[in-house]
């Protein structure tokens, strides 16, 4: 982990209040493990006082460069959209444990994403291709405006759109689709939303899965506690995971959907 101020090379709208931000900084020769996220300071002003939690979405080690994809819905991700190419972007990471490469190999892997949560999945899925195995992706957006990556993903594997309301795609839940068509996988690995990871976890009842957890952070390094979620099959309710520190990513079973 280590803080740079980074150089931003692009950030522009690829959807509905989602923007594509890239920059440039000696940090990202740091950035191998898919699944981590970056702690963003998106203002040299006194407000907004914590940083922002970005998932990494891309990086390339060569070049020096990292992609995150975010939603600009608040005061911290608003400033974050008007960063224009040539500013600085004060970055702290890479933060958290990622999605374990270790466990699979030469295999078929099937990658579950909702919204904002695909686009850790897409430097996932570039480590699996390189490893030799087989992606299949289920990308579940509101609708056709919401939706981002579809042709990034299909480079690299099937790619399956759900939206919503059917403006794009299959229409849906991204377990409507699973549960219909039944896709054929070895391990599953999914980032969304609280209730589409619950949903995975019910209706699927995946053996090998992994998931990774949004939640709102303060510090990002497990001092806080603002991102705490309480772990299954405790009776006393005391026993917790630190999304940003232990997480975002834990194997199923393990975090209280």
């Amino acid at each position: 982990m280590r803080r740079e101020d980074t150089v931003v090379t692009e950030n522009i709208e690829i959807a509905r209040n989602i923007y594509q931000v890239t920059f440039k900084g000696e940090i990202v020769s740091e950035m191998t493990e898919p699944g981590q996220f970056l702690h963003l300071r998106t203002s040299d002003q006194y407000m907004p006082l914590l940083r922002r939690p970005i998932s990494i979405c891309d990086v390339d080690i060569d070049r020096q460069e990292c992609t995150m994809l975010y939603r600009a819905d608040g005061e911290g991700t608003k400033q974050l959209s008007d960063k224009r190419q040539g500013d600085q972007l004060d970055v702290l990471g890479p933060l958290g444990n990622g999605f374990p490469l270790d466990t699979i190999k030469g295999e078929t892997a099937l990658l579950v994403g909702g919204g904002i949560g695909v686009p850790p999945l897409y430097y996932l899925s570039k480590k699996l291709v390189e490893k030799g195995v087989n992606v299949f992706h289920v990308l579940g957006f509101a609708s056709a405006e919401d939706t981002f990556y579809k042709q990034q993903f299909s480079e690299l594997g099937e790619t399956i759109i759900t939206t919503i309301d059917g403006s794009l795609g299959y229409q849906g839940f991204v377990t409507n689709y699973i549960l219909e068509e039944q896709p054929p996988y070895d391990i599953l690995y999914s980032c969304g939303p609280t209730p589409m990871l619950n949903a995975i976890e019910q209706q699927l009842h995946p053996e090998r899965a992994y998931f990774s957890f949004e939640e709102r952070m303060g510090c990002g390094i497990g001092a806080c506690f603002a991102c705490v979620c309480h772990v299954q099959g405790d009776e006393t309710g005391t026993s917790y995971k630190k999304v940003c520190s232990d997480g975002p990513v834990f194997p199923t079973g393990v975090i209280q959907l």
